[in-house]
């Protein structure tokens, strides 16, 4: 195990192997890249961080789709929209 930065820490396959619980420990301080052969395979991190990246992403998403659908409304007209009436 080897910390690359104050919240990164790199683990070879074999240490994952043998020292689960440690790595798992580790995860609450940042994140933990797993190595094959001195090459990232996969990221390990918290419960938490996934969640708040989750939510981040999220919220990005309901700003872009607010904006797309605001600017749709900005440059509509009466035209383009059916009575709720004449729907039935």
């Amino acid at each position: 195990m080897f910390t690359v930065k104050e919240n990164t820490t790199l683990v070879g396959v074999s240490e994952l192997r043998s020292g689960i619980d440690k790595i798992l420990e580790k995860t609450n301080d940042g994140l933990v890249i797993i190595e094959k052969r001195h090459k990232p395979q996969a990221v390990l991190m918290s419960n938490k961080q996934y969640e708040d990246i989750q939510n981040i992403l999220d919220l990005s998403e309901d700003l872009i789709l607010g904006s797309i659908a605001h600017e749709r409304y900005s440059n509509s007209n009466e035209e383009d929209y059916i009575d709720i009436k004449n729907l039935f």
